[in-house]
């Protein structure tokens, strides 16, 4: 409540008058009740955390190559002891830009609670100030015996503090601890998809280089073919059908070498943009063409109720919903009264003068006759919303059961992705197997057709689709084999492995932090002491200042 700029003559009014002993007991009986209550009463539901289904044991726990057991999926990638994929993680966790922002915005919401916490305090402490001239209406009513003309200076401390009496802004800080820990969890879910991509997206390149490798191996095979079939023709001993198919078939394969081309280059691009490069950057990090990473032959993949512990989407799941638990109390108090406490505490005087203004001067304003003060209580009460708050407390409560059945669904789904991933990856090593001997059986079949060719026992169409046949067969090998990772990748990613990378550094690069620190006052907020809080600590924790 702003100060008061009407002058009013000295000991005109004495506080005393105004405020006498059994209005002063009233008064401040009031105020000491709302204190009080703004202590203990809270609307609305306290939060508890959901329960949901969850396996038991895994459908392939059966199998010799799972093993369910408790393990530790911090830098599960090294399973493929592959130094180059180590070397790629690592510098994406460290240079990757959309973690940098997940990063960021743990800041902001750690600045959001901490407007949340001060909202708990007097919402109203200013200074003011003010000085003005003043000419009255000669014409005006009741004026004949006021000053004319007057300066007028005021200068004071005001304040207004509505109560906590339901339990509003703490409810408020509730949902901004939440959503600080629903940040922490985004942050780590998207810590968990960039491993997993980088690996994906290794694996992938690795696959299009060998395949790459293959259809040139193929092409030299078929090359010779067609110098077979060429030199034949022109003994006569065949006719130019037989030069024209080895052709179409070269052909073929050699269509396919651009596209492997453009998956390798586009692969490599792709690492580029993860690792937060420019594309080309990376491909000396790269090195040649390599081999597809190959997989161990029992994998280790935890028991089942570390599930809701791990993933990062859970937690963040659980989080938000803890936050909307805290929405529905602080909507919920809009129906009850709010209770304040109110109060201004300044000096006023005014200049040149006569005597309906004391002849007071400027000199006289910190004098103890300048000094004026109003304080009080008050409330105000929505009786009449129409409905309004009544229907915002509905609101917030479907938004609640939206998010509650939001949790169980993402817990459902994430053992739906582990079981996917985990049968992709055993049915895929089965598929290599029989490939293999596919292969085998295609190669030995191609050097049998182009011996009886050029003995004449058969015709050039069974050479040709031998060959074609092999080529088909090597390709298919190839891309199954790369399959086989990247169903291992889905595996970890469903199991939600990786976040842990991160252990007790910043969320945000040191350089990053220097700028802000350099372009705003962050005080400790960008190096607490701890990240994560639950809802029942005191919020003075995550800030570490003493004086709260």
């Amino acid at each position: 409540m702003l100060a008061t700029s009407t002058i009013k003559e000295r000991n005109l009014v004495k506080p005393g008058r105004i405020f006498n002993k059994s209005t002063k007991f009233v008064l401040f009986g009031l105020i000491a009740l709302a204190v009080l209550f703004s202590g203990c009463t809270m609307v609305g539901p306290d939060y508890v955390k959901p329960t949901a289904q969850e396996p038991k044991q895994w459908l392939e726990s059966e199998n010799p190559k799972i093993e369910s057991k408790e393990v530790d999926f911090k830098d599960w990638w090294i399973v493929f002891s592959d130094p180059v994929l180590n070397d790629l993680i690592q510098a994406a966790y460290q240079q990757n830009l959309p973690l940098q922002i997940a990063g960021l915005r743990i800041y902001e919401a750690r600045a959001q609670l901490g407007i949340a916490f001060g909202f708990q305090y007097p919402q109203t402490q200013q200074g003011l100030g003010s000085a003005s001239i003043n000419q009255l209406s000669k014409n005006a009513p009741n004026s004949a015996a006021a000053e004319k003309y007057y300066s007028n200076f005021d200068i004071g401390l005001d304040a207004a503090w509505e109560l906590d009496v339901w339990g509003k802004f703490r409810r408020a800080v509730q949902t901004g601890v939440a959503n600080l820990g629903a940040s922490i969890a985004d942050y780590d879910d998207i810590l968990v998809s960039l491993t997993s991509e980088v690996a994906n997206t290794f694996i992938r390149l690795r696959t299009s280089e060998e395949r790459l490798a293959v259809a040139r191996k193929n092409v030299v095979i078929q090359k010779r073919s067609l110098e077979i079939a060429d030199v034949r023709f022109k003994a006569g001993a065949v006719t130019e059908l037989d030069v024209s198919q080895a052709k179409a078939l070269l052909r073929s394969t050699e269509s396919t070498i651009p596209g492997f081309e453009t998956d390798v280059r586009q692969a490599k691009n792709a690492l580029a943009i993860l690792l937060g490069k420019l594309p080309g950057e990376i491909d000396a990090m790269l090195g040649g063409p390599g081999l597809i990473p190959e997989v161990p032959a029992e994998v280790a993949v935890g028991i089942p109720t570390e599930l809701l512990r791990r993933r990062p989407d859970i937690r963040f799941a659980e989080r938000a919903l803890a936050a909307q638990s805290a929405q529905i109390g602080f909507a919920k108090a809009d129906l009850f009264p709010h209770f304040s406490l109110f109060g201004t505490l300044g000096f006023q005087a005014s200049d040149h003068t006569g005597l309906q203004s004391n002849n007071s001067e400027f000199n006289d304003l910190f004098k103890k006759g300048s000094i004026t003060y109003t304080t009080g209580a008050g409330f105000n009460w929505d009786l009449f919303n129409y409905g309004r708050i009544t229907n915002q407390v509905r609101v917030e409560d479907a938004r609640f059961q939206e998010l509650a059945v939001n949790y169980e669904d993402t817990v459902l789904r994430a053992a739906q992705e582990v079981e996917d991933a985990m049968v992709g990856f055993l049915q895929s090593q089965k598929a290599v197997f029989f490939l293999a001997d596919a292969v085998k059986a295609s190669k030995r079949s191609v050097d049998l057709s182009l011996i009886q060719y050029r003995e004449g026992l058969v015709d050039y169409q069974r050479v040709l689709d031998t060959q074609r046949d092999l080529t088909s067969q090597q390709d298919n090998l190839v891309f199954t084999a790369g399959s086989v990772g990247l169903n291992l990748v889905s595996m970890y990613r469903a199991l939600g492995g990786g976040w842990e990378l991160r252990g007790e550094n910043d969320f945000i690069p040191a350089s990053i932090k220097e700028e802000m620190e350099a372009r705003t006052n962050w005080g400790d907020m960008l190096s607490p002491k701890e990240t994560e809080y639950p809802p029942s600590q005191e919020v003075k924790k995550v800030f570490h200042r003493p004086d709260w």
